[in-house]
Formats: structure tokens, C-alpha cells, sequence
């Protein structure tokens, strides 16, 4: 296991070929949930698009950069499907069906540097949000375990401080009946608990709450300073939550198996309480991913029908998500999304990686198609390249603009690093 250069460069869109369509037989879940398996097993389909959603990229603005687009680099793992990736300073932590979270050096250029097992559990790893030396990782077997992260020695071991619900929260309902609820035909459950994978986890604004969505159809919220479940809002979707995303102002975002995207909203009071705001209804199939906009303007969703739909605020004033448009050109289910700065990277089953630009109103252009990966491209995190863009040889290479660098997770157990120039406007 380790670093090895890559040596593929950015490819143009090709097309794809019988094999491609296959369906992977390696995404199964081991979930109780039929509905759940169902909606993990259909985000690999290639379901049909939206045409009654206008394109936002016709195809006179598609673009590829060239020379100064390339895959730096290939993190080799081992035989584990990679789901899950986020930033943590100068390291990359990851999160994989075997349960691992592993902590790599971001620099491509050290290759003394090997992945370093910093967690094990006996269940895989489905998300991971880090908070100063804490880090939340999800898990397939319903549970949320939190780790302490030392700072002096990052590399080493990461000490489990807890597993969510905690056993205090167990026990405090565990003697009234108002704290059950039913979870399926004749089985009960205290509401803290989630009975089926949970799926994603996103921070509040100020750290201060864990927000849980789960195959359950619930999502929950969590203290972060004693890890205690505030509040489970049951039912919130009709099938399996798959994403959640949280704006700035306190809006929460949930999309779910059921097609549907909702809005969320803390109720003013003591309980505080949330309670639905509104339902977005546009995609055809399965929403698999979500990501807001820096300032939370404006919402990107991906779902199974190859479509990322672009939701802005109504302009007259109501301040309602509606449908800009859509960004099309993957060929099969778009699996994770990421936003830094004006661009959106989009990844999906078809293997690739897409970099979306926005330009002037609402028109957005592809800048570049990665391609390399063998397998669906499960989860992307970008950020600006803060090595190039402080190299005075890019400014004159190529001018005004800034350097960015995208990680990419996939079913093929490889991690690749992408790096490309984007030019000012």
C-alpha cells in the first residue's frame, strides 16, 4: 500500500460501452432494511434524465483544459471500497468497507509517507466529519462512533471516546414507554437510536451539533460537546436518506431515496424543534448526493437519472428553492458532489469526475471530464491548491487565476489526486 504517481492525464468524454452498463454486484448492503438495500442497489443504474428540466450547459460551452489539468497521483489502498474522504490539515482521512478510517499525507511528492490505520471498527465506514481533535464517523451497523484525534501525534491511533447513542442516553429512556417508537411491524425501539445504516453526518455552522441521516428515514440531531441526541425527526422521508446538507442560515437539507429533497427549519420556542419548510420534487429517481453553494444560495443535488439540478432562490422575493436548471453530460448515476469556490465536481458511476464552472447569470460550462478511475466514483472532496497557487511560475504560465486540487474516492479501493488551473474570469 501507498503513493505511486498516476499516469493518466485528464481524458475527453468517450463513450461507454456494453461492459459499462453492467450492474456492479458489489455494492450490495448487509442492511436489515429491503427498502434501503433497494435504494444502495439502484443509485448504479442509469435511470432516464430530465427533460423537462432546461440544460444549463448547452453544448457550445463545453470546454476541457488541457496542459494544466492532470491526476498528480494514485493513493493505493488495499482491497477495501472507498466511501467516504475528508480533509484534515495536511492529511487526507478516509473511510472504507472495512471499517478502517485511514489518514494519508496530502503532498503527493512524499512518498515516504503510506496510508496509516488510525480506526478500526467491525462495521464500514459510510461518512466522517472532523471537529478540532474529534472525529465522527457513521457506520453500517446503525452506530455513530466519535474518536479523539491527538494533535501532538496525528499518526497515531485515534482513541475511541464514544459510540452514539452513549449509554447514558440508552438508559435515561430506556423505562418510559413515551420514549419508544415502532421501527418496523411489531418491533419497538427508544427514538435515539437509529435501527438501519446510517448514511451521511453534517456540522452545524458552529460546530456545536451532529446532524445524522440514516436509511431509517429519520435524521437526528447531536450535541457535539457531550454527544447527546436532542431531537429525531421520525418519518421525514418515505424511504432511505442518502445525503444532508446544512446552509449557513440553519436550513437543514435532506435527500432521500424517495425522489425528494426537503428543507428543514428550527421552530422558534423552547423545544426548538424542527419542523419541514419545504419539499423539492423534480428528480425521477434516487437523490444521492447534496452540496450548498459557499454562501447557501444555491442548492446542487445528484440523483440516479444522471442529472445535477441546480435550485436557487426565487428571485420575487419569497425566498423558495426553485429549479434553475440541470448540468448534464455524466452517463449513469451521479454518486457524490463537492463545491469550492465557483465550481462544482461531480461524481459518478460512469467512473468520471466532472468540474463544473459557473459563469455569468445562470449558465454553467464543463471545464474538464477526469477519467482513470476503474470503478463508480463514490465520494469527492476539493479544495484550493494552496502550494501551486503561491508559485509565481503558474502566474506566468498561465496567467491570472487560481490552482485547485480534487480527491476522489472510488469503488476500485484507489484514491486519485486531480490538480487544475482555472484562469480568472
Amino acid at each position: 500500500m501507498g503513493i505511486i504517481p498516476c499516469p493518466l492525464p485528464c481524458q475527453s468524454k468517450k463513450k461507454s460501452t456494453d461492459s459499462d452498463q453492467s450492474h456492479p454486484t458489489y455494492l450490495h448492503s448487509d442492511s436489515s432494511s429491503s427498502s434501503s438495500l433497494k435504494s444502495s442497489n439502484s443509485s448504479l443504474y442509469s435511470q432516464p434524465s430530465l427533460p423537462s428540466v432546461p440544460s444549463l450547459t448547452p453544448p457550445s460551452t463545453h470546454t476541457e483544459l488541457s496542459s494544466n489539468t492532470y491526476c498528480a497521483s494514485t493513493f493505493k489502498g488495499n482491497s477495501s471500497y472507498i466511501f467516504c474522504i475528508s480533509l484534515s490539515g495536511k492529511h487526507l482521512c478516509t473511510g472504507n468497507s472495512d471499517g478502517e478510517i485511514l489518514l494519508w499525507n496530502r503532498d503527493p511528492l512524499n512518498h515516504s509517507k503510506e496510508n496509516i490505520v488510525v480506526a478500526q471498527s467491525s462495521s464500514s465506514v459510510k461518512s466522517i466529519v472532523i471537529f478540532g481533535d474529534k472525529l465522527f464517523s457513521a457506520h453500517q451497523d446503525h452506530k455513530i462512533r466519535v474518536w479523539k484525534i491527538d494533535k501532538d501525534a496525528p499518526n497515531q491511533n485515534y482513541k475511541c471516546m464514544a459510540t452514539l447513542p452513549t449509554l447514558n442516553d440508552r438508559c435515561m429512556r430506556l423505562f418510559s414507554a413515551k420514549n419508544y417508537v415502532e421501527v418496523r411491524r411489531n418491533k419497538k425501539c427508544t427514538w435515539v437510536h437509529h435501527v438501519d445504516t446510517v448514511s451521511a453526518l453534517a456540522l452545524s455552522i458552529d460546530s456545536s451539533l451532529l446532524y445524522s441521516a440514516s436509511w431509517d428515514r429519520t435524521f437526528k440531531v447531536w450535541r457535539t460537546s457531550d454527544f447527546k441526541c436532542l431531537e429525531s425527526v421520525l418519518n421525514a422521508h418515505d424511504d432511505a436518506i442518502n445525503a444532508i446538507a446544512l446552509s449557513k442560515n440553519g436550513y437543514v437539507y435532506t435527500g432521500s431515496a424517495d425522489k425528494k429533497i426537503k428543507i428543514w427549519k428550527k421552530e422558534e420556542g423552547e423545544k426548538k424543534l424542527h419542523s419541514l419548510v419545504a419539499t423539492l420534487e423534480k428528480h425521477k429517481s434516487a437523490v444521492n448526493a447534496l452540496a450548498l453553494s459557499s454562501e447557501g444560495s444555491v442548492l446542487y443535488s445528484g440523483a440516479c437519472d444522471r442529472s445535477i439540478i441546480v435550485w436557487e432562490k426565487d428571485s420575487g422575493g419569497s425566498g423558495k428553492m426553485v429549479v434553475a436548471g440541470a448540468l448534464r453530460g455524466h452517463t449513469k448515476a451521479i454518486l457524490c458532489l463537492a463545491v469550492v469556490s465557483n465550481l462544482v465536481c461531480s461524481g459518478s458511476a460512469d467512473k468520471t469526475v466532472r468540474i463544473w464552472k459557473r459563469g455569468i447569470g445562470k449558465s454553467y460550462s464543463c471545464l474538464s471530464v477526469f477519467e482513470g478511475h476503474t470503478g463508480p466514483v463514490k465520494c469527492l472532496t476539493a479544495a484550493l491548491d494552496s502550494s501551486n497557487n503561491s508559485s509565481s511560475r503558474n502566474k506566468d504560465d498561465f496567467g491570472s487565476g487560481n490552482s485547485y486540487v480534487v480527491y476522489s474516492g472510488s469503488l476500485d479501493c484507489d484514491i486519485k489526486v486531480w490538480k487544475f488551473w482555472v484562469p480568472s474570469s
